[in-house]
């Protein structure tokens, strides 16, 4: 009784006080502020805040940045970019967020930074995440690190509520899950997690609205064999050959009997005619280096153009020649600016944990057993979600005949005809919507015109408008 009785005398409830009050502090406060970003003039004008989670044997980092509209009210989304492997720096400063480098004026160093207007926080918080282990900033601390779709996924879920669990203060805000590329297999499953978290009555309930992806991988086979179909209606491949190809390999060029003799001449003759195309969007030209080395044979250079373009992270020229620019030289500068000592102690990037920054680490060790999503996105139409599906027409990586060709296996219901939707009166897609009444269900798909892989990095203003619309229940 003594012991109870002594624990509310003043000076325990002074000290119980206090440390409720350090608790408190350490759960809204996990991640550290960011107002300055070297490369940038003046105070960033938006709020960041990055830092880490801990997740077995792994630290997940991330970029908070806030809703520059009304932040009390705005929805919440976790943004995954694919890769898999890549960093979501990549979606803030080439996709949808408020920064952007000056690639204009680049005289070679640290590489200036400049603000982008049309940023999707404008309406929304993001939560950019580094994942999986061993992506951006993020790292293991076991020897151990080797990942699956599976792992990730579970990770990503647990990432979401641990983040929210220490930001108790945006549990009320609308949350989406989103993400692009890849991620296509990642975001349905994060978000069928939440919804049985949810129903199994998991604290604290996640107040999830929907989901969103852009040019999403969803089915291994389905996206593979479009391709082929998609090359023949942009007239990279001739009526003849095409006819050809059906007839030969039936249809599927994916599981190919080796004996078809007749089917690998004509995939050998496909393969011939794309070779040389830069698949992420067929109008772009195909680089292989951020800057030319004419020290190697124009051959080699060409076989390395099949490697990731930005892999071979050299420096862009003090000057680029608009008729040399090639897309490459824009992602050459994310390495020189992540990796600078200066920029990751702004970000407050703990020191020694990842030896070398990459956008997108191709090194990883990850096996890929998630090969389809039809069926989570089958399974997800059955429950009362918002949700947009955004693909660039001109993306050769994951065709927009793949996505058509699942979406009619979802058979939903057509609620709005396929139209154009414009932006300062132009078109720039195209759009229809999807219902399941019974459900609550609402899907919009819209493409964007001439939009590469992924379409915000192409048309960065155009698909703000497109997200803003959607997001508050406009038509696009």
């Amino acid at each position: 009784m003594g012991f109870a009785s002594n624990i509310f005398t003043p000076k325990w409830l002074a000290l119980y006080f206090l440390l409720a009050l350090v608790l408190s502090a350490n759960v809204a406060f996990c991640g550290e502020p960011v107002k300055h970003l070297p490369g940038f003039d003046g105070e960033l004008p938006f709020k960041l805040e990055t830092g880490y989670i801990s997740l077995n044997e792994s630290e997940l980092f991330f970029y908070f940045i806030e809703s520059q509209g009304e932040p009390e009210t705005d929805p919440l989304f976790f943004w995954f970019t694919g890769g898999p492997g890549c960093s979501s720096f990549s979606g803030i400063i080439y996709e949808i967020g408020p920064i952007q480098f000056d690639i204009h004026y680049y005289n070679g160093g640290l590489p200036r930074l400049l603000y982008y207007p049309y940023t999707w926080t404008k309406t929304a918080s993001f939560v950019f995440v580094d994942s999986p282990v061993g992506t951006g900033y993020s790292y293991a601390t076991s020897s151990d690190w080797s990942t699956s779709d599976t792992e990730s996924i579970e990770q990503a879920y647990q990432f979401v509520r641990k983040w929210l669990i220490e930001h108790p203060q945006y549990l009320h805000l609308r949350l989406f899950i989103a993400g692009d590329s890849y991620s296509g297999l990642i975001v349905p499953v994060i978000t069928k997690k939440i919804i049985e978290g949810n129903d199994a009555n998991v604290k604290p309930h996640l107040n999830l609205t929907g989901y969103l992806v852009g040019s999403p991988t969803t089915d291994q086979h389905v996206n593979v064999n479009s391709r082929v179909i998609l090359a023949h209606r942009l007239a990279l491949v001739s009526d003849q050959l095409y006819e050809e190809l059906k007839t030969s390999c039936k249809q599927n060029y994916v599981e190919v009997d080796p004996s078809n003799t007749a089917c690998l001449t004509a995939l050998a003759k496909y393969e011939k005619n794309v070779a040389e195309i830069w698949t992420n969007d067929i109008l772009e030209p195909n680089c292989a280096f951020a800057s030319p080395r004419p020290e190697l044979p124009l051959s080699v250079r060409r076989s390395l153009a099949h490697q990731s373009s930005d892999e071979q992270f050299l420096l862009s020229p003090p000057k680029i020649p608009s008729e040399l620019w090639c897309r490459a030289f824009n992602y050459a500068l994310a390495y020189n600016w992540a990796n600078d000592p200066g920029v990751q102690e702004a970000l407050h990037v703990r020191k020694g944990k990842v030896k070398f920054w990459s956008r997108c680490n191709r090194t990883l060790s990850y096996t890929k057993d998630v090969t389809s999503v039809i069926d989570v996105h089958m399974w997800l139409s059955q429950r009362p979600l918002e949700v947009l599906l955004e693909v660039g027409d001109h993306d050769l990586v994951v065709p927009i005949v793949a996505t058509q060709t699942w979406l009619k296996i979802l058979n939903l219901t057509v609620s709005s005809n396929w139209r154009p939707w414009y932006v300062d009166g132009q078109v720039a897609g195209y759009t229809t919507k999807f219902v399941q009444e019974a459900y609550g269900y609402r899907l919009t798909y819209a493409t964007v015109k001439g939009g590469g892989h992924t379409a915000p990095e192409y048309y960065r203003r155009e698909c703000y408008d497109m997200f803003q619309r959607w997001l508050h229940f406009y038509p696009l």
